[in-house]
């Protein structure tokens, strides 16, 4: 059981031995056949029914810090444990801006790596590698760091308020007024825009104040987001909650994500309890809210304040109330939902036995013509042979279906979703000047300008991020699908793809899988010169990939 106010170091310790000290200073139905066949320099499958869906004064930067995004290329090929010592060197200062970091980050050139260090930083002092083995989906795990200022830049209450009042914040979409009083969770949203004089009011009132989708209104949320997502490989959302002085804004509950509780303001004080059964371990949707009286005792409890960190798995039932001496602003990053096996088996097995049945005569062979009257509920307590029979029938059946599991297919179709929740990327000066949103085409004295800029097969180039673009069949034909146009509102727009040219199939791959080096146009395995530099032109135009230089006319 955790003890309150233990100290980062001290639960730290509790991990396994082998794991180093950490610094002292404060991480288908798609496709479908089971005959492969290249096509386009892509392996697809013939599709049959199912198609693919589709601060305080700011300090400068440590040298530490620096020095560790300019020297990213020197960590390939070094070993496990001086990467390590390396992405503790990014974050070991607890002094650091949030927005030093963020520039840091930016100077690196690798996608995952950056995403990699940025978790390190959000769960520091923890090594990211024994975060994931000792306490992801297993239990909740509490850093106290007595820095206020860790998450300083992230979100303050006054950028809650310019919200507020420049944007569009619609009640029950973007934001929610909430109570719990005398064991009773209320919302109070009245229609329409949120507007700042009835916010307020509730909140001097007692009501907590929910974001729904910080990332939509807060430019450096969204940043954040958009790196975390790629060490996921899950979408990353975040809410935020603002709490007055000894009130409870929420019942009793547990989630169906991963969550990082991230104190940014004041103090909270937090209970998390086990799973009441094994059936809620690790569970597929959220819960209702419990009475006291339902949970038990807790197995964690303590007050975060600024600058402090919570986890706990989905299915940890949790509950925040704010002390009598301090209001309460936290965010919630949250990772992980319905991205488990059995979400991915759910694409599988369907479009499994869709194969089955049509390559195999023993899934299309009848059901005894009398099994209605040995099978069943009413028949489930007859000694039976006839029942034996049945299942081992059965059993035989669903071993054969592995055969037909067609689950590179499926796992395509979890790259889909994924890419459909994706936060659009926040390009870093580098990228901005390199990629077609920052080409200088303009019109200027009368005149266009800067549109004389070309790609040729000497230009050297990448695609933008390791998990912007994925190449997925999508019957006779293969799409490329992406995310550089995704709007920062979830499914605000439909997932972006378009028809891959069998001839440019190979080059695209070639591309992806280059990442993160830079290649020329020459290189691309196209028939032509002509065919490269045309693949080129349709990628860089999309915003897919970027040069190594700015385009000069």
């Amino acid at each position: 059981m955790e003890k309150k106010h233990m100290s980062a170091f001290a639960l730290y310790q509790t991990l396994s031995t082998d794991v180093p000290p950490p610094a002292k200073k404060p991480s288908v139905q798609a496709a479908a056949k089971k005959k492969k066949k290249k096509e386009n320099g892509v392996a697809v499958r013939k599709v049959n029914t199912l198609k693919a869906q589709t601060r305080p004064e700011k300090r400068k930067p440590r040298k530490k810090l620096l020095k560790s995004a300019q020297r990213e290329e020197s960590l390939k090929g070094n070993g496990e444990q001086q990467q390590q010592q390396e992405e503790e060197e990014c974050v070991s200062g607890d002094d650091e801006a949030l927005d030093a970091l963020l520039g840091a980050l930016a100077r690196v050139g690798n996608s995952r790596e950056r995403a990699s260090k940025l978790f390190q930083w959000l769960i520091h002092p923890i090594p990211a590698k024994a975060f994931f083995r000792e306490t992801w989906e297993k239990k909740p795990i509490l850093v106290q760091r007595k820095n206020p200022n860790y998450y300083k830049g992230l979100f303050s209450t006054a950028e809650f308020d310019r919200i507020l009042r420049e944007e569009d914040v619609q009640y029950g979409v973007n934001l929610d007024v909430t109570s719990y009083t005398n064991g009773k969770r209320e919302t109070h949203n009245p229609p329409g825009r949120a507007l700042p004089f009835t916010v307020w009011d509730f909140y001097e009132r007692g009501c907590s104040l929910r974001m729904l989708n910080p990332q939509a209104f807060s430019s450096t949320v969204w940043n954040v987001l958009s790196i975390l997502q790629e060490q996921f490989g899950s979408m990353a959302g975040a809410n935020i909650y603002l709490t007055p002085t000894g009130t409870q804004g929420f019942a009793p509950h547990y989630d169906d994500i991963e969550a990082f509780v991230i104190q940014l303001e004041g103090k909270k004080h937090w209970r998390v309890y086990n799973p009441r059964t094994d059936d809620e371990v690790l569970p597929i949707l959220s819960s209702p809210n419990f009475d006291q009286e339902d949970i038990g005792r807790p197995i964690l409890e303590a007050v975060l304040e600024a600058g402090d960190l919570l986890y706990f798995p989905r299915g940890f039932i949790h509950q925040g109330d704010c002390l009598p001496d301090a209001h309460s602003l936290h965010i919630t990053i949250s990772s992980y939902q319905k991205n488990s096996w059995g979400d991915l088996l759910q694409k599988v097995v369907p479009a499994a036995l869709e194969i089955a049945m049509e390559e195999d005569v023993e899934f299309r062979q009848g059901l005894p013509v009398d099994y209605l009257t040995y099978m069943g509920v009413q028949n489930s307590d007859k000694d039976e042979p006839r029942r034996t029979k049945f299942f081992s029938r059965i059993e035989s059946l669903m071993k054969k279906l592995t055969n037909y599991a067609p689950v590179d297919a499926a796992v395509d179709q979890k790259a889909r979703d994924f890419l459909h929740d994706c936060l659009p990327p926040v390009l870093t000066p580098e990228e901005l000047a390199t990629s077609v949103q920052g080409a200088p085409a303009r019109w200027e004295c009368g005149q266009v300008m800067g549109v004389g800029a070309g790609i040729n097969i000497q230009t050297r180039v990448r695609v933008l991020r390791a998990g912007c673009a994925r190449l997925c069949s999508e019957g006779e034909a293969v799409h490329l699908y992406y995310t550089i146009d995704n709007s920062r509102v979830y499914h605000k727009e439909e997932l972006k793809s378009f028809e891959i040219q069998p001839e440019h199939t190979d080059a695209v791959e070639f591309l992806i899988h280059s990442y993160p080096k830079f290649v020329t146009v020459g290189s691309f395995p196209c028939d032509s010169a002509e065919d490269r530099v045309t693949l080129a032109e349709l990628l860089f135009e999309r915003g897919i990939i970027h040069t190594a230089e700015p385009l000069t006319a």
